[in-house]
């Protein structure tokens, strides 16, 4: 197993079972990716619920798929020296629509994996999930605030038709 993750307190919030390091800013997470590079972020319940299973189902046809469906967090090549805190935000922001879909139910926390494919919004399945830390909510406003301050429009994965 890798150096450990972060000195934090192991919190048990929000699902109450899983305890694991909490990450309360970009910065944090950027770091930790920075130390680690291989990370995904999973928008669920917690490992506690995912981990029984270890596997995703596809919402339109009710397939199980082989793996988590999750995002990734590591940064590509072409994203050259650019900040990696603005790449994290982005990654969050993306997927920041799941908790207002799912009535407030899921919380995003990162773990370590192996890909096993692909499901069917080019996400990658992961398998042999290994839970990293909590993402604190306040991550995720710090996330639209980085996103609101670019020149750019942008939104989630999720618009609004």
């Amino acid at each position: 197993m890798e150096e450990t993750v972060m000195p934090s307190p192991l919190t048990a919030a929000p699902d109450g079972l899983t305890e694991l390091p909490n990450l309360s800013s970009l910065t944090e997470l950027a770091g930790l990716l920075g130390r680690h590079g291989s990370l995904y972020v999973r928008w669920s319940r917690g490992p506690a619920e995912d981990l029984g299973s270890s596997r995703s189902v596809d919402h339109l046809t009710g397939i199980t798929m082989p793996g988590l469906s999750a995002n990734p967090l590591a940064v590509e090549a072409w994203w050259g020296d650019r900040p990696v805190r603005l790449w994290v935000a982005r990654r969050l922001y993306d997927y920041c629509h799941l908790r207002q879909e799912r009535n407030g139910d899921v919380r995003p926390w990162a773990l370590r994996g192996r890909e096993v494919g692909r499901g069917p919004d080019n996400e990658p399945l992961v398998r042999d999930v290994e839970p990293v830390c909590w993402i604190d909510l306040a991550v995720i406003e710090e996330a639209q605030e980085e996103v609101a301050a670019q020149r750019r429009p942008w939104g989630p994965m999720r618009r609004e038709p």
